[in-house]
């Protein structure tokens, strides 16, 4: 069943947003393009392409949660995202991230591990944290 998330920070200068529709099928149910993410967990990806940075982010916030996906579906899992739009707010594709965790943890009751946002104002408005991890891309952003 196809789920939509809406991730949402307001600012003072805006804000953040970001909907996400995808579903979770079983592999082989589907022959869409797609990204091995690890050991049977693999990101299909939308008939409308995706931008490079946008499937970054998105295959780098799945890859954290691997593990906690393939302890619910030992035969593996194929996430399949229907669209990624980004209404009226300021773009920053680590947005996708955001979305995706919160899509993540509403389909499959996860945890929570600090995946955030937060506005801190200044030159660079906005403070991602990643739970730990190291993020996948260095922009001048970041």
């Amino acid at each position: 069943m196809i789920r939509e998330f809406k991730y949402r920070l307001r600012s003072p200068i805006g804000g953040l947003a970001a909907d996400l529709s995808a579903e979770a099928v079983s592999p082989g149910e589907t022959a869409a393009p797609s990204v091995g993410i690890h050991r049977g967990v693999r990101l299909l990806l939308p008939a409308s392409g995706i931008y490079w940075e946008d499937l970054a982010w998105l295959s780098f916030v799945v890859a954290l949660r691997a593990d906690e996906l393939r302890i619910r579906h030992p035969d593996g899992v194929h996430l399949q995202i229907v669209s990624l739009d980004f209404p009226l707010a300021d773009y920053r594709p680590e947005v996708a991230a955001l979305a995706v965790d919160g899509w993540l943890r509403e389909e499959f009751d996860l945890p929570d591990i600090g995946i955030t946002c937060s506005y801190t104002g200044g030159a660079d408005p906005y403070a991602f944290s990643w739970g730990g991890a190291e993020p996948p891309l260095r922009s001048p952003r970041l």
